[in-house]
């Protein structure tokens, strides 16, 4: 991907895919297929639901850090790792 591409290259749960310059992470997640952003102490997948970071249903780690999904801009070579 060259500096002005208009897509970026994120690792998400171990998949690498493309997406669009603005996308989320909840998107993201979503293209992915896997569309879960954590998983609840039952075991149940987790995946958002408000979209707009009141419900912190799409708690993931970016990059290590905990961040929320639906909140956070995907940028070129970024790790996208569910919480447990």
């Amino acid at each position: 991907m060259t500096p002005s591409s208009p897509h970026v290259l994120v690792n998400v749960n171990g998949r690498y895919i493309t997406v669009a310059h603005g996308t989320t992470v909840a998107a993201a997640l979503a293209l992915a297929a896997c569309g879960a952003a954590r998983t609840s102490v039952s075991g149940e997948p987790r995946a958002p639901v408000c979209g707009m970071g009141i419900c912190q249903e799409c708690r993931v780690r970016v990059d290590g850090n905990v961040r929320l999904a639906c909140q956070t801009l995907c940028a070129q070579g970024m790790l996208v790792e569910p919480m447990a």
